[in-house]
This record gives structure tokens, C-alpha cells and sequence, in this order.
């Protein structure tokens, strides 16, 4: 792949080498990589395109950056990216897509059925050699809401149909309602979530949707509601949500996203029975499929088509 080869930087803290190499392997030599910010200093002058994570996003509105012309990240999240309202305008930024939803979806299912079928009583009887039958109940008819139904909502989406699940959706833009039996606005949080048996977030994290998730949103589901994030942490007030769970109002919070990560391990979510805390491991970015997708938009990059995934700014994601 030479016409004009882009100097490439690939910035990560733990595994810029390994992106660099599997993107060389796609014919791109060009490519240095950076692991902090005084290596991204080094490299910065002359770089056109930044495939990065965690990035020192104050960098770019520096000279060194001045021939940067496109940032791709790593992750679907860009919220770091969009706070820095000094990044110049004319850097383009993508977000990962299509990547993570079948991972993610099944992550929704299995902490789903485990708490439908009550894996945990199961599990209790046999580790006190207990004989203990009782009949589960099923998703069949139950209410699901999944809140934002792109690409990770969609496939979500798509399993509770195999689960006949009723399934209703909230979404800002609207343009896949036709997925959901019910659409709801971004202004009907209430209604949306007051029949709901799960709500599920994937939404992305932008001003906003900062803490869309607050008491009286949680205190309009069911009392026997499950409420997964699989989103951004800082969708929902965690101490909203804290006071909530203590109160009895909700059957279980799966939170695999937080506002503080790694979560402090004195993090009170972490000894209640009815909050399944799992460290952001339900949509994991792997080195092949993030540089495979990368590669295919170096190609549209040098043809002049758009790039995939290309980030709205004024939207936030």
C-alpha cells in the first residue's frame, strides 16, 4: 500500500507495538508508535493520521501536531476526545464500529438468564448438597428497553427477538425505530422505562447524556426491574443509583462501566448482592479487528471516501 503513504503514529499505553506490527503486516511501513506522551512528542511532527488510545489529547492543538489531519480511536468511546474542545477542526475523528455488538449482546444474555433462572439459588443448593426444585421463570413475554439501538443495540436487539421478548427502544436520532415494538424519544425516559422488565444502556457518553440515569428516572422503573450498563459509566449517577439499590427499589444492577476505572475497591457496589460489577470487559477492543478496520479506512482515506465511523462533533459521538 504505497500511493503516498501517510506517516502513521499509533499511541497506546500498553500495546502500541503490537497494533504497529499488525498494521505493517497490511503492506503500511510508515508507522512509528508511542506509549506516553514525551514518545508522542518525538513522533508528532509530520504525522498525518494518529491511531490512538488514551492519547494526551492537549498534544494536538500544539505545532508539533500541525500536519495531523485524522485521528482514529482505538475504542468506540470518544468521550476524552470530545472534552477537549481544543483539538483542531480540521482533524478528523473516528470511533470503532460494528465490533463490538455480538460480544456485548451476549454479555446482556448471560447475566440475563443468570438472574431469570436463578443461577444463583442453583448454585447455593449445590454448595450445601441441598436438593432444591423450583420452577424459573422465562424472558419469553418479558420487557426489554434498550437505550440507544445502533450497532451494539441492534444485535441486543436481535437476540431478545430469539428470546421472544416484547422490546422497546429509546434512541436520540430515531432512525431505527423499525427495529423496536415501541420507539421512544430522548425527552420520554419516564415512559419509556416504566414497563420495563430490563433496561439496557449502550448509549454513547456526551453532555448530553452525562447522568441521563438519575433517582426519579430509576425510582419510574419497576420495582423488580434489572437495570445493565454496558454504555459509559457516567450515564448513570452512581450514588443515585447507590441510594436506589439500598432502598430495595430494583432487582439487580449489571454495571461493566463506571465513572472511575478500575473502581476503587472500597467502592460499596462491590459487597452488595444485588450489583454484578464486572471490570469494562463486555466489548473488548482486539489488536486484529481494530487494525482490519483501520486498514479498510487508510484505503478510503487515500481514495478521498468518507471514513467509516466518522465522529459528529457537534453530536458527540
Amino acid at each position: 500500500m504505497n500511493r503516498n503513504e501517510p506517516n502513521i503514529l499509533v499511541y497506546s499505553p500498553d500495546q502500541a507495538e503490537e497494533y504497529a506490527e499488525c498494521i505493517r503486516s497490511y503492506g503500511l511501513s510508515s508507522v512509528q508508535t508511542a506509549a506516553n506522551p514525551e514518545e508522542a512528542e518525538q513522533h508528532l511532527p509530520n504525522t498525518e493520521i494518529i491511531l490512538g488510545w488514551k492519547f494526551p489529547t492537549h498534544l494536538l492543538s500544539q505545532p508539533i501536531s500541525s500536519s495531523v489531519r485524522w485521528f482514529q480511536s482505538i475504542g468506540a468511546g470518544i468521550d476524552d476526545l470530545m472534552r477537549d474542545k481544543t483539538i483542531p477542526e480540521n482533524i478528523a475523528i473516528t470511533r470503532i464500529l460494528n465490533q463490538f455488538g455480538t460480544q456485548i449482546s451476549e454479555y446482556v444474555f448471560t447475566f440475563l438468564l443468570h438472574i431469570v433462572k436463578d443461577v444463583k439459588r442453583m448454585r447455593q443448593a449445590q454448595s450445601e448438597s441441598r436438593w432444591d426444585p423450583f420452577i424459573s421463570e422465562c424472558l419469553a413475554g418479558k420487557t426489554i428497553g434498550v437505550a440507544g439501538i445502533g450497532s451494539i443495540g441492534s444485535k441486543i436487539i436481535r437476540k431478545a427477538r430469539a428470546f421472544d421478548m416484547n422490546v422497546h427502544g429509546l434512541s436520540f436520532s430515531g432512525k431505527q425505530a423499525a427495529l423496536v415494538d415501541q420507539h421512544f424519544n430522548s425527552n420520554e425516559w419516564d415512559e419509556f422505562v416504566k414497563e420495563l422488565d430490563y433496561l439496557v444502556l449502550t448509549l454513547p457518553l456526551t453532555e448530553e447524556t452525562r447522568h441521563i440515569i438519575k433517582k426519579d428516572t430509576l425510582l419510574a422503573m419497576k420495582k423488580d426491574a434489572c437495570l445493565i450498563n454496558v454504555g459509559r459509566g457516567a450515564l448513570i449517577d452512581e450514588q443515585d443509583l447507590l441510594t436506589v439499590m439500598q432502598s430495595g427499589h430494583l432487582q439487580a444492577a449489571v454495571l461493566d462501566v463506571f465513572e472511575t476505572e478500575p473502581l476503587p475497591r472500597d467502592h460499596p457496589f462491590f459487597s452488595m448482592s444485588n450489583v454484578y460489577v464486572t471490570p469494562h470487559l463486555s466489548g473488548p477492543s482486539t489488536v486484529n479487528e481494530v487494525s482490519r478496520f483501520f486498514v479498510e479506512n487508510v484505503e478510503r482515506y487515500l481514495e478521498g471516501r468518507p471514513l467509516n465511523g466518522l465522529v459528529d462533533r457537534e453530536r458527540g459521538y
